[in-house]
């Protein structure tokens, strides 16, 4: 465990069965006991760094808007069909309705004092730090890259469709980053709302213990407020032209304290089961009150125990305001979380911490990259300690590089106010900074730390591009190159066959916006193929000592590389792994590298239809030198002929992206939908009834998802709709890969 008295002196290695690890030896120099500087205007445990994430259309965008206009932020509600949402500011967001990029915007919230009822921090101006984030499939990396940097997240469930799959990705991806969560249930108004089985949804489908504290009164068009099962109270909000900025707390009715007191208790019995000081004042029958239950659910949100749920409409702006007291209560401050750890640049076993305070040494990580047409490339970043200032120079540990900070940005959406200093907790972007990259630490030169960037998932579709004038060539290279430097999960490539331009991504509305970007921001008209489905290779059993030998001897010197392998498969979703095992020198030590390089070469064009290779585990293991002939291309050749060797005795593999699909649909139309899924090699995982109707599961594969949004509405007269997201990668059946290959030509299959 770190002590928070710090100052490094030196370094203690400690024992870990077979691994053998370091952790900084620090002698206790007393740090200051108040970690804020004084010059900063919200101190850190009255900071929150939050973010709203969702299902597409769950009202994440519309959510973020009223935040903004209750807290002065904003002084009109623009509304998201109307392409007027503050956070939706991209020309592309505002024609389609939907978000695309995640957009940060800075708030404050003060709690108000309310008569009967207690709020932890009532009367205290906090900093509200929010990401809007997309809900669409395609853009996932949005979320991912967020989530790596936020202290916690409001997750927005419609209140007619309940968990979705998106919403479901979203869980997963906030429970890698152990991100404390608290869930909304929005749309209360719409037909067919019902707050319990959206509640229900989230404990059964996520496995959330999820404790209601702030319960909707009435639903549809009666819905007219809350009821807050702490305080035991109603909170009623007027239908007036003031947009649900007033409201009223009044006495629960009679039906309302037996919906209260009902909640109230399984609230306390959760808290008892997972919070051991609530626990034991149980156990000891102290009395418990408010005050104990708050901080009690407070600990629990933050030890990611408990879900607190609050219903409301943020397009009715019934709600909203109860929410952001519950997120200053219950979601975390920078100080809340675990400190951040990294590793040092030179020995990945040296582990770092970078703790919340100003007066430590400056750590972030940059977890956004975008190209602005007024002040050029932002680099997003996330402060963790220390603070930097215009004008400072920080270091990139990854390029050994320094670099100064020209400017200093707080983003509001679109708009950008120049500040002068950013503390520990705060988020915002850099300008002046060329060599980064997304995920990477930028710190100071004598507090060396890499920081664990986000993971992103692999491309799914791909197509060729082509500009439209030779003119347009270069300028087209330039913009898919700052493109693929804002978007980790937007790969560009050459085709080494055909010379052209293949761009891949997550789906194909990433790809068409890809395509009005460069038309709208960087001015090149361009010429797409259709979509391509991104396969992958793999194997299925072991191969050893697979030998490639390269020998050349034309007069003079010639070419001699000779290296044996082992081949095996790697576990599903570990990629490729590399092992060393030369001994007594058969292959130079200059050699071996060159080796790899050949070996990792090779996964790039598989040999059933050119597809890049996954899941394997290479060892190399023997070989053999000539003393004049041999040189690094030649051990590089060999490299690449011992893989095309092994892989082609291993079984090879050709596997396609499989989309998890979820279908709702009226009952009358269930059978037809459920036979054209099966026609499209689609697996049924489950069916369900809600209300009139009916949910359905499949897994099907993203190759017969072409085209799926005209056949389902064709097949239901327009009734039934569909989202589907990455699921994994299976097999292609035989009759199919004979198709992939023929389309690829034939060549790749025979080399």
């Amino acid at each position: 465990m770190f002590t928070r008295w710090r100052k490094p002196t030196g370094r203690l290695l400690t024992s870990a069965g077979k691994n053998r690890f370091c952790l900084h030896n620090f002698s206790l120099l007393r740090m200051s006991t108040n970690p804020n500087n004084p010059k900063r205007q919200f101190p850190l445990e009255h900071t929150r760094n939050i973010g709203i994430s969702a299902h597409i259309d769950a009202g994440k965008t519309t959510l973020t808007e009223r935040i903004l206009f209750y807290t002065g932020m904003i002084h009109k509600i623009g509304e998201v069909h109307d392409g007027a949402a503050t956070t939706d500011w991209m020309e592309q967001e505002k024609e389609r309705g939907i978000t695309i990029t995640s957009a940060a915007v800075t708030a404050s919230w003060k709690q108000l004092p309310t008569e009967g009822v207690y709020k932890m921090f009532e009367g205290i101006n906090h900093r509200v730090n929010i990401i809007d984030t997309p809900g669409h499939v395609d853009f996932t990396a949005e979320v991912e890259r967020s989530l790596r940097v936020l202290d916690g997240v409001i997750l927005v469930y419609c209140g007619v469709a309940g968990v979705q799959p998106q919403s479901e990705t979203v869980w997963r991806q906030a429970t890698k980053y152990k991100v404390p969560r608290m869930a909304f249930v929005n749309k209360m108004d719409r037909t067919g709302a019902n707050f319990d089985r959206v509640v229900q949804d989230i404990r059964s489908k996520l496995g959330a213990r999820a404790c209601p504290i702030l319960i909707p009164i009435g639903a549809e068009d009666q819905l007219s407020g809350q009821i807050d099962v702490v305080g035991m109270q109603a909170i009623v909000y007027s239908d007036n032209d003031k947009l649900g900025s007033t409201y009223v707390c009044q006495a629960l009715t009679p039906e309302q304290r037996v919906v209260a007191e009902e909640a109230y208790e399984y609230l306390k019995d959760s808290l008892c089961d997972v919070d051991e000081e609530l626990g034991n004042m149980f156990l000891e029958e102290k009395p418990i009150t408010v005050q104990d239950v708050k901080a009690a659910l407070r600990r629990a949100t933050l030890g990611n125990k408990i879900v607190p749920v609050v219903g409301g409409s943020a397009f009715k702006n019934k709600g909203v305001q109860g929410l952001m007291d519950a997120v200053v209560d219950y979601l975390p401050s920078p100080l809340d979380i675990d400190a951040a750890v990294g590793q040092d640049p030179d020995d990945e076993n040296i582990k770092l911490e970078a703790i919340a305070s100003d007066h430590e040494k400056f750590v972030s990580l940059a977890f956004k990259l975008w190209s602005d047409k007024f002040v050029g490339k932002l680099v997003f970043f996330r402060v963790y300690s220390g603070s930097v200032s215009k004008g400072d120079v920080v270091y990139n540990p990854r390029t050994r590089k320094r670099e100064r900070i020209g400017r200093l940005i707080q983003i509001q959406a679109a708009q950008h106010t120049d500040i002068e200093t950013c503390y520990a907790g705060d988020i915002a972007a850099i300008v002046g900074i060329k060599d980064v990259r997304t995920g990477d630490t930028l710190c100071n030169e004598d507090r060396e730390i890499i920081l664990e960037p986000p993971t992103f998932p692999e491309p799914v579709i791909s197509m060729s591009v082509e500009p439209n004038t030779k003119g347009d060539q270069e300028k087209m290279a330039i913009a898919l190159s700052r493109l693929s430097d804002e978007d980790p999960t937007f790969i560009v490539r050459t085709d080494e066959e055909t010379g052209q331009t293949i761009i891949a991504g997550m789906g194909e509305l990433h790809l068409e916006i890809i395509c009005d970007r460069l038309k709208r921001e960087f001015k090149v008209d361009v010429t797409s193929g259709k979509p391509q489905i991104a396969y992958r290779e793999t194997i299925t059993k072991a191969a050893e000592y697979v030998s490639g030998k390269l020998v050349k001897q034309s007069g003079g010197r010639g070419q001699y590389g000779h290296c044996v392998i082992h081949l095996r498969p790697n576990e599903k979703g570990k990629g490729f792994t590399y092992e060393n095992k030369i001994v007594g020198g058969t292959i130079p030590k200059e050699y071996h590298k060159a080796c790899f390089e050949g070996i990792e070469e090779s996964l790039h064009n598989g040999v059933v239809a050119g597809y890049p290779v996954v899941d394997v585990h290479v060892e190399l293991v023997d070989g053999s030198y000539h003393e004049v002939d041999s040189n690094e291309n030649a051990f590089k050749m060999a490299g690449i002929f011992a893989m095309k060797e092994a892989m082609r005795k291993c079984g090879p593999q050709l596997l396609e992206p499989i989309m998890a699909v979820e279908v709702t649909t009226p009952e009358d139309y269930q059978g037809d939908i459920m036979g054209d899924l099966n026609k499209r090699r689609g697996k049924i995982n489950g069916m369900e009834s809600r209300d009139n109707a009916a949910l359905l599961r499949a897994d099907v594969p993203l190759a017969e998802m072409f085209g799926y949004a005209t056949a389902i509405r064709t097949v239901s007269q327009g009734r039934a709709n569909y989202s589907m997201t990455p699921s994994h990668f299976d097999p292609v059946p035989n009759n199919i890969v004979e198709q992939v290959v023929e389309q690829r030509g034939g060549k790749a299959a025979r080399s």
